[in-house]
């Protein structure tokens, strides 16, 4: 029996438009699919109305990956320009 694992990804320290490869298959996980045909939404959790982070499943391998860093952008999100 496959042994899964849930792999941390902290979108702060992601390069580019937040795209990154399955650890374990390869499989490219891009935040602008909504298709849902990479990777499925499995849960949200939200503290005090700003997204805490998501928990997603790849659908090529059944792995889950925990996305953080959701806090911080909508901080900065949220600055007024020149802050």
């Amino acid at each position: 029996m496959k042994q899964l694992l849930v792999y941390t990804v902290d979108l702060l320290k992601l390069e580019g438009k937040g795209d990154f490869p399955c650890p374990y298959c390869g499989v490219s996980i891009s935040p602008e699919d909504e298709t849902e045909d990479v990777y499925s939404i499995l849960e949200t959790r939200v503290r005090n109305n700003v997204l805490e982070d998501v928990l997603i499943l790849c659908n090529s391998c059944s792995n889950k990956f925990l996305l953080t860093g959701f806090s911080v952008l909508e901080v900065e999100k949220s600055k007024p320009l020149g802050s």
